[in-house]
């Protein structure tokens, strides 16, 4: 593919674009259907939530970048959780002792979770968690700390992941089948909406499947049909409106290094997440409609060849994504693709985006690009593609069925081949990699080790935790869960109660597994 001649996603793009380019100039920001923003005045009112992805070890040594961040002047939180707790083990498990506290926190009891967030402002600072199969669970875990800290639910911000459809395709935290993830599913969005009201019950995240091999068009389209189960899911009980709980709905995604591409992306996805909450469920107030979506700058987009050219990588895809509209982003430190940020690098990528919002300007003005013959013209023939692919995805039978029968991954399977013989052959540009490569080595970094003493520090609160609770009571509640999950009460009380009585995120999920059963990856060929 010529670089020139098309974006990453295919998308023919000529040498200049005119006024007879594009169709009629889109309504102004905060009209819809927001395809130039959200908000009349862009970030005037209000810049973007600054967060910086972070969690490491145990508790205490995550409290403490949490703070050094804040300190620095992040304005949120986003809690990486380690694989043992987003697959719902508890650190004494026996078979995931090497990765307790390695690419993320653990998180095992309330206890873990009192700890990691002491000190912090629960009612001033939102929180986000990349969380999925357990984030039901991680969630009553919040909720149950901040009330032992004197914050109120009600006084929440910020936002679980909560995607399971695209964990079945692309990255692989999921627990039970489809049915049942699907229920705790609307059980949250419930839940928030009634009690939790400032805090996002879902983060619908196309991030995965770009970094599984999406293009940036297959990213938008399959994360808004997620976006289309999980509404419906809650609006065929018949409990809330479609106007009562979708504020609640955000969105999460990648944004890679081609500039413009990126920028008509959330454009479109903009308009076309508009138009689908108004014609499918006949929404009519734009708080409804409105498409509010969070970003990484920085992730699968990183290389470790010439390492240091990730830092001019992530400033350009954080401009992208300020042109794009975002509403909450962490920028990924140059040094992630082979260790864990450091202190230093994870301030770097803090102060990439204040250069961004208070040095370049770029915030002074709602859809600067708005009017651009190209961008104007991109976005169009974007939107279009989105819409293709989301066809093609019901005509299959939706995404639930194409992610149970590996259509879905097949999709994305297929893509990741491309850009890999691509970037192999040199037909996609990477600059240090297969462009202008010099074969220096990796920079020498302090890698972060769980040491042997924190993990057993780890274990020893566990151990501690499960010794000094009371067992009757952890009994009574967990057996409240079981019978809850085998009827249609809402789970999040249950999970709630399970959380104030010290009971374990294994013993949590141990207890649903009982009833669900266990999902089944299907074989792809």
């Amino acid at each position: 593919m010529d670089d020139f001649a098309h974006t990453s996603s295919g998308v023919p793009v000529r040498p200049v674009y005119g006024p007879d380019d594009r169709a009629a100039d889109p309504p102004p920001p905060g009209a819809f259907p927001f395809t130039r923003g959200n908000y009349p005045t862009g970030y005037r009112g209000r810049l973007w939530t600054i967060r910086q992805y972070s969690g490491f070890g145990t508790a205490e040594e995550s409290n403490r970048r949490y703070r050094y961040l804040l300190d620095q002047g992040g304005t949120g939180l986003s809690v990486a959780l380690d694989l043992p707790t987003q697959c719902g083990y508890d650190s004494d498990h026996p078979e995931v002792g090497e990765e307790v506290g390695r690419v993320g926190v653990a998180v095992d009891t309330l206890a873990d979770a009192e700890i990691l967030f002491a000190g912090i402002p629960l009612d001033r600072i939102s929180t986000s968690f990349t969380i999925n199969g357990t984030a039901a669970i991680l969630l009553a875990l919040y909720v149950a700390a901040a009330e032992r800290a004197g914050v109120p639910r009600a006084k929440l911000t910020g936002t679980i992941q909560n995607d399971i459809l695209k964990e079945y395709a692309s990255r692989g935290t999921w627990i039970w089948p489809p049915d049942p993830s699907l229920r705790l599913i609307a059980d949250t969005i419930e839940f928030c909406a009634a009690e939790v009201p400032r805090f996002n019950a879902i983060s619908v995240a196309g991030a995965h499947f770009r970094d599984a091999g999406a293009t940036a068009v297959q990213e938008m389209a399959f994360t808004l049909a997620d976006g289309v189960v999980y509404c419906d899911t809650v609006l065929e009980r018949g409990r809330l409106t479609i106007e009562r709980f979708a504020p609640q709905v955000s969105f999460f995604f990648y944004t890679h290094g081609d500039f413009f591409e990126e920028i008509a992306k959330y454009r479109a996805g903009r308009r076309r997440w508009a138009t689908i909450v108004r014609e499918r469920y006949g929404a009519t107030t734009g708080k409804a409609s409105m498409f509010r979506f969070g970003c990484v700058a920085g992730g699968a987009s990183l290389y470790a060849p010439q390492a240091h050219n990730n830092i001019v990588r992530v400033a350009y895809e954080a401009m992208a994504s300020v042109l794009g509209g975002v509403q909450s982003m962490f920028t990924a430190a140059w040094d992630e693709p082979f260790a864990l940020p450091s202190e230093e690098s994870a301030t770097l990528a803090l102060r990439t985006q204040q250069i961004l919002a208070h040095e370049t300007g770029v915030a002074r003005v709602a859809d600067p690009l708005g009017g651009s013959y190209f961008v104007e013209a991109l976005t169009d023939a974007t939107e279009e593609r989105i819409t293709q692919v989301m066809a093609d995805i019901e005509g299959h039978g939706g995404m639930v069925r194409a992610i149970e029968d590996g259509y879905l991954q097949r999709l994305i399977a297929d893509e990741a081949f491309r850009l890999h013989r691509d970037v192999e052959s040199g037909e996609r540009p990477v600059v240090g990699v297969n462009r202008f490569a010099t074969g220096e080595p990796v920079p020498e970094t302090a890698a972060y080790a769980l040491d042997a003493a924190g993990r057993e520090r780890q274990l020893k609160r566990l151990a501690r935790v499960k010794a000094e609770r009371d067992a009757a009571a952890v009994r009574a509640r967990l057996d409240d869960l079981a019978r809850a999950a085998e009827g249609d009460t809402n789970l999040m009380g249950p999970l709630i109660d399970c959380a104030g009585a010290y009971c374990t995120v294994g013993e949590m999920v141990a207890t649903l597994t009982g009833v669900w059963g266990e999902f089944q990856q299907p074989v792809v060929f």
